[in-house]
């Protein structure tokens, strides 16, 4: 794997090293490095099957992996379940949302961890923490906490799933493909809020497609081929060509993957998304 030279001295808030995760006999992870810095926006690019939903499940705890070490905030830890990895402060935002239509947006933010006052549900200090935290990422297009969330637009709808995100003191938020199905102002909005995110403190991971939104918001840009790190970069350092070809070959001149690789696990251009 080759990387750009890096003369920053910061820890990185959550780094894979050496992950390793099979499917039975399919290899879909494989020797992966991956590091996420705080106040920064690290996308994680690659074609369907390159393994992104798995590496990202493997540190949300959704997936256990085979062999490798997670570290955060520089020291080890140990990720059995998505509730050690929220304790951890990893909150993940997938492209369903996992919102409830018929609930408004403060009952969808604090959705199973409700604030009570004895047995009866403290309404007033859950909206109060609802809109506080909509405001300290100065969101603008939700009118009003109270609103069910089926009635609001898809831009509306991912910034209420990011800020239920980011409500519980998480420092690593993952978001992935938050703009997929939203128009062009609304895929505005959402990236407006993903850079606040990071120049709040957040340490950001963008999966996405899209490069035209990975070029617009990401500082590092991390890309997977085959399962394996192709390269870990700044965004500043790299074009969107040789993006592209990192992607589609896993290298690009003297940058990537040097070694011919080839796939043996069947997924390789069948569009399944690992």
């Amino acid at each position: 794997m080759t990387t750009t030279t890096n003369s920053d001295t910061a820890v990185p808030l959550l780094e894979a090293r050496g992950l390793y995760k099979s499917f039975g006999p399919v290899q879909v992870l494989r020797d992966v490095d991956f590091s996420v810095y705080a106040g920064e926006v690290t996308a994680l690019v690659g074609d369907n099957g390159a393994g992104k939903s798995t590496l990202v499940k493997c540190l949300a705890g959704s997936h256990g992996y085979d062999a490798g070490e997670i570290r955060f905030d520089g020291r080890p830890v140990t990720i059995h379940n998505p509730r050690d990895a929220a304790e951890l402060g990893i909150e993940i935002v997938y492209q369903d949302l996992a919102l409830c239509d018929n609930l408004d947006v403060v009952q969808n933010m604090f959705l199973g961890r409700e604030r009570r006052t004895g047995l009866v549900l403290d309404d007033a200090t859950m909206e109060e923490l609802a809109m506080k935290t909509l405001s300290a990422l100065s969101v603008r297009t939700v009118s009003s906490v109270r609103q069910r969330v089926g009635a609001l637009s898809g831009g509306q709808r991912q910034t209420v799933a990011i800020a239920k995100a980011v409500l519980w003191d998480s420092r690593v938020v993952i978001l992935d493909e938050p703009t997929a199905a939203l128009g062009v102002a609304q895929t505005a909005q959402v990236l407006e809020l993903v850079r606040r995110l990071a120049d709040n403190g957040h340490a950001v991971v963008l999966i996405s497609h899209n490069m035209n939104d990975v070029f617009a918001v990401a500082d590092r840009i991390a890309t997977l081929y085959l399962g394996r790190m192709a390269a870990q970069v700044k965004a500043s350092e790299v074009t969107h060509a040789q993006v592209v070809e990192l992607i589609t070959a896993g290298r690009s001149g003297s940058l990537g993957i040097q070694t011919e690789t080839t796939t043996t696990n069947g997924f390789e251009g069948n569009g399944v998304e690992l």
